[in-house]
């Protein structure tokens, strides 16, 4: 563990002194360090004008099947607020001429995770979906890129299943509250006074039949393998993610004491039934489903400590990969399963980093490095998210070097995929 890791852990319970001795530590020696702004065979997707544009998690691609077509938001600020209440655009970007098209129209994102914009299976090519707010309710919408037409469905989505029948969705306004950057702020906290809700924490929408189920409540997730440390402690869940059959998904089911935040890796059947315990060591981060029985995450392990693992769903089975490397990252595996895009937030001279690890041999390759600017720090930062295009040759991201957000490709050439 690093020394920055060593100190970071020890000032957990001091948040407002942490954040101030973190942001003096960077300010010196990023004045003493070597000057980067970006480097890496990178081409920006999205226009230079007065907008600030991104994509949004590192779990979905921007690219439709054939990568005709781009993906992106479009908002006016994105430093004002994690959860803004002025709506952003949903952009469709020509890859081939990089002109840009207005498609629709979000009232419900963060700098994060934006709207879960993404384009529905199984075709990926004719429509997409993207949460809203209309009417006073939280809703997604699949708009048919072809007719125009609009399909609103009942609840806001956070993961689809690869056929576009299934999706997963959450209480937005109890995350907003209590993970800034990754709810919504449309509606007031419901549950705010409770800090176990016996209500739904996690419904199941069939997107058929627009139908809405719920599958798991808060105390769900309090009652089931019960630790000692969730006495009065606040309960949330965060980070779905359905394995590519749709029929298990994974989710981090967290608890706050005081100024302590400890989060553990579930996994249950579609349907919320069968739960597993996959990793209890207090911390577990990004994860991504390889295949539907292995998960790669950035967790901790009490014999071996922080690092990226591969786990085997419904065992404690697990391998430590990479022992190189001990510092949190977004992992996504490559369309052939055969490479995994990761990145870095940024270290003590504001550089971020995105590499492309073979999980065979173990080699890293450090595929861009880009700046952050301050301006874009805490819950305004802007994390890289590198995600796969279609065809396992490039990698997109979302960046702020030249000033501010923006979406940008990583052409990977040979030597990055050895």
């Amino acid at each position: 563990m690093s020394i920055e890791q060593q100190i970071n852990t020890f000032l957990q319970k001091t948040p407002v002194i942490k954040k101030v001795l973190k942001r003096s530590y960077q300010l010196i020696m990023y004045a003493t360090s070597p000057k980067v702004k970006s480097e890496g065979n990178i081409r920006r997707l999205t226009p230079e004008d007065e907008y600030e544009y991104f994509f949004g998690y590192y779990d979905k691609s921007p690219w439709n099947d054939t990568e005709d077509y781009i993906l992106s938001l479009r908002a006016k600020n994105t430093t004002d607020s994690v959860a803004p209440d002025e709506p952003a655009d949903i952009v469709l970007i020509n890859a081939e001429t990089e002109e840009i098209e207005i498609v629709g129209q979000t009232h419900t994102w963060n700098v994060q995770q934006g709207s879960m914009l993404q384009w529905l299976g199984p075709d990926y090519k004719t429509q997409i979906l993207y949460n809203d707010y209309r009417d006073g309710k939280y809703c997604s919408v699949i708009l048919d890129l072809q007719t125009r037409e609009e399909r609103v469905l009942v609840r806001s989505i956070y993961s689809v299943s690869n056929d576009g029948k299934t999706a997963l969705s959450i209480d937005f306004s109890r995350l907003h509250r209590l993970r800034k950057g990754y709810g919504y702020s449309n509606i007031e906290d419901a549950t705010k006074d409770d800090k176990c809700p016996d209500e739904a924490a996690i419904w199941k929408l069939d997107i058929e039949t627009n139908e809405a189920t719920s599958i798991l409540k808060y105390t769900d997730f309090a009652n089931f393998e019960k630790r000692s440390e969730m006495e009065d402690a606040e309960h949330k869940v965060n980070h779905l993610m359905l394995n590519p059959s749709g029929e298990r998904f994974m989710v981090l089911h967290r608890w706050i004491k005081g100024s302590v935040t400890t989060t553990r890796l579930v996994t249950c059947d579609i349907d919320g039934s069968n739960m597993y315990n996959l990793s209890d060591d207090n911390m577990v981060s990004h994860c991504f489903w390889k295949n539907d029985e292995e998960i790669i995450g950035f967790a901790r392990k009490k014999e071996t400590g922080n690092g990226y693992y591969l786990m085997k769903d419904l065992t404690q089975d697990y391998t430590h990969l990479f022992a190189g490397i001990d510092s949190d990252g977004h992992p996504s595996y490559s369309p052939d399963r055969l490479k995994i895009a990761t990145d870095t937030y940024p270290n003590r001279s504001r550089i971020q980093s995105v590499y492309v690890l073979d999980e065979q041999t173990e080699k890293v390759n450090e595929v861009a490095k880009v700046f952050a600017p301050f301006k874009y720090d805490n819950y305004f930062r802007c994390d890289l998210h590198p995600r796969w295009n279609r065809s396992g040759t490039k990698i997109s991201i979302d960046a702020v070097f030249e000033g501010k957000r923006a979406l940008y490709e990583i052409m990977l050439d040979e030597e990055d995929l050895k």
